[in-house]
């Protein structure tokens, strides 16, 4: 079995969401990727972008910079 880490996750509303998350951050070389909705959470669109929990102030802050279509932000164990 892997063993749980503390991640930063983002959920969305929307798939569109999701993938507009996915290009910014890697444009901007930003930590994290696309994974399922952990059980634990539910968001609309079944997707959430998971990074080091130590990036959560840079990502929280270019959310808002960038108007993304976030559901919510969570620091969970997965």
């Amino acid at each position: 079995m892997r063993k749980k880490e503390l991640k930063y996750l983002v959920t969305f509303h929307t798939t569109t969401g999701a993938m507009a998350m996915e290009k910014y951050c890697k444009q901007q070389q930003l930590p994290g990727r696309l994974i399922p909705v952990p059980r634990q959470i539910s968001a609309g669109c079944g997707m959430a972008w998971a990074a080091p929990p130590e990036s959560r102030e840079v990502i929280h802050s270019m959310l808002i910079e960038q108007k993304m279509d976030v559901d919510g932000e969570y620091e969970i164990w997965i």
